[in-house]
């Protein structure tokens, strides 16, 4: 039975808590929040569970196996630091850390004490994505083209950071996961408009053998969409996250080139085949997570989606973010 502690019971922390404590192989011991409401809520909702307002005596409690922390990004780097250091295995939202160098030195520190970490990439668990990746392994689509995403709504608003690292970790950790790829550089434009952060970006990111990424975020947009295109060399796809049924469409289209003997001569074909929409298996995905977490704290495995895996994609925010504060310059990783 591994023993968790979780600090934070804002908009997420509740999430992980009822998975936690319904999940066969973990309890939740305690639950940590500075807002006194937030703890009159867990204590409603958790009679049995301990609720206290100071995260250094739960990271140091003896009870305890491992810690979520379910906080602003901003306050990962020291609650997972001071979770490590008393010897906790440690869930993290993401992003991951502020910045390289805190995730580099939070995967040291486990790495010492033979103690795990996951951060909270949690579409990685989804039904769609598990697809995603089967169809790519299985080389369904061919060779890789691109993948294009929009990920828009109105609000909400972050006060701590701006859209790009709110919104934009959830499809870099998929591109983290999907693309085998390392990332060569990275485009991100962008603007202010309302209270100091960028509230509407655009991040292109390059990799090896002619493989494009692009992503689009946005605070202010009249309608909430999520909608990801995946193009292949034999086949595309696509992927509405909103859809309720049929979430995956994969369509037989594609172009080829059947002469490239000078311009006037370029002879391009055009397929047009059938679209059929694959079973994607339906699941909580943070329950999924949290159950592998569990796995891999017990089998004593790194996950896939371990301190690297975020630090892989806070590199890649810090990079849009250089590249955003010089008005799209280019940065190489």
């Amino acid at each position: 039975m591994v023993k968790f502690g979780v600090i934070g019971y804002g908009y997420w922390g509740p999430n992980v808590v009822r998975n936690l404590d319904q999940l066969e192989g973990s309890q939740v011991v305690a639950v940590c929040d500075k807002s006194p409401a937030s703890r009159k809520r867990v204590q409603k909702t958790y009679p049995h569970i301990k609720v206290m307002a100071d995260c250094a005596e739960l990271a140091a409690s003896t009870e305890i196996d491992a810690v979520a922390v379910v906080t602003p990004v901003w306050t990962h780097y020291e609650l997972a630091k001071s979770a490590l250091e008393n010897g906790k295995h440690v869930f993290v939202e993401k992003p991951f850390t502020s910045n390289a160098a805190q995730a580099e030195e939070l995967i040291n520190l486990a790495a010492r004490k033979n103690l795990q970490i996951m951060v909270d990439h949690t579409f990685l668990f989804t039904g769609a994505v598990k697809k995603i990746v089967q169809l790519l392994d299985e080389g369904a689509l061919g060779k890789l083209y691109y993948y294009d995403s929009t990920r828009v709504n109105l609000g909400l608003f972050q006060h701590d950071v701006n859209v790009v690292w709110d919104l934009a970790p959830h499809d870099l950790s998929i591109i983290d996961h999907v693309i085998k790829e390392s990332p060569e550089a990275v485009v991100a434009t962008g603007q202010t408009h309302l209270n100091g952060c960028e509230d509407v970006a655009f991040i292109t990111i390059y990799f090896p053998n002619k493989i494009i990424a692009h992503i689009n975020v946005n605070w202010l947009s009249p309608v909430k969409v999520r909608t990801t295109l995946i193009g292949g060399e034999k086949k595309m796809l696509v992927w509405n996250d909103l859809e309720a049924d049929e979430k995956i469409k994969i369509y037989d289209k594609g172009v080829h080139i059947s002469s490239r003997q000078g311009l006037y001569n370029l002879l391009v074909n055009y397929r047009s085949g059938d679209m059929w929409s694959p079973q994607v298996e339906q699941i909580e995905a943070l329950r999924k997570e949290l159950e592998y977490f569990v796995e891999c704290i017990t089998g004593n495995k790194a996950p896939h989606n371990d301190g690297a895996a975020g630090l892989r994609v806070v590199k890649l925010l810090e990079a849009a973010s250089e590249s955003l504060s010089q008005r799209g310059a280019l940065v190489y990783l």
